[in-house]
């Protein structure tokens, strides 16, 4: 009789977020349901950037408005996101419906719209990963205790050991935590969003430039569901044969 490869364990869950509108500051959880289009309610909301020819990325994001990562969305109703009215606190303490004309005047005088999508308004896949080890050790090389929010993960793992960047070598390959199971399917390519203090909106453009020189351009990866089920911070995570 054949031996049955074990699943291994490579960390544990300490962190998840949902982002209800995309660029906008993350919501934290303390457990989510895992389905077909990633965490209910992540990135269900997007402000287009109108007069834009055949553009290919429409979205106003931080990278246009650094101080979008200090609006904070929220749903009503948090545990049904998919029909709960969504609203955002800005950094001057105004809360508005996420549809308010107002907003987006706030945003982008005279030049954006917000729209959703149901199944999430994702640059690639719709889960994204990252460990505490590699945030460290960019921190580092730039000399910064970087936010964790400045990479806006779904999922931050403890790594098991110390080693940096070791989820570029889960790509391909699949990931298990509580009831869930995500396959790892590419490393995340970073722009300039990455440069935005989420606290501040100050930008430090050496955050970037060290991922493009050191990481060919790619911290973190990205990943898509195999089973749907339910995470809690603290699952281990473990990686299958």
């Amino acid at each position: 009789m054949s031996k049955i490869s074990k699943a291994v364990p490579v960390g544990r869950v300490v962190g998840l977020w949902r982002y209800p509108v995309k660029s906008m500051g993350g919501e934290a959880l303390g457990e989510a349901d895992v389905d077909w289009n990633g965490l209910p309610g992540d990135r269900r909301w997007a402000f287009v950037r109108e007069n834009l020819v055949q553009s290919g990325f429409p979205w106003l994001t931080a990278r246009e408005c650094p101080c979008m990562a200090q609006y904070i969305p929220s749903f009503r109703d948090p545990g049904n996101p998919d029909t709960s009215p969504t609203v955002v606190s800005t950094p001057s303490g105004d809360v508005f419906d996420v549809k308010d004309p107002a907003l987006g005047e706030e945003l982008c005088q005279g030049g954006v719209r917000v729209i959703r999508h149901a199944r999430g308004i994702f640059d690639t896949f719709p889960l994204s990963l990252i460990t505490t080890q590699t945030i460290d050790r960019l921190g580092e090389m730039v000399g910064e205790k970087l936010d964790v929010q400045r990479f806006r993960p779904n999922i931050l793992v403890d790594a098991e050991d110390d080693t940096p960047f070791q989820e570029d070598t889960w790509v391909g390959k699949v990931l298990r935590f509580g009831s869930a199971r995500m396959r790892v399917d590419k490393r995340d390519g970073r722009c300039a969003v990455i440069t935005v203090d989420p606290a501040t909106a100050k930008r430090n453009p050496s955050i970037l430039r060290a991922v493009h020189q050191e990481r060919q351009g790619s911290l973190g990866v990205y990943g898509t569901t195999v089973k749907q089920g339910n995470v809690v911070v603290n699952n281990t995570v473990l990686i299958e044969p």
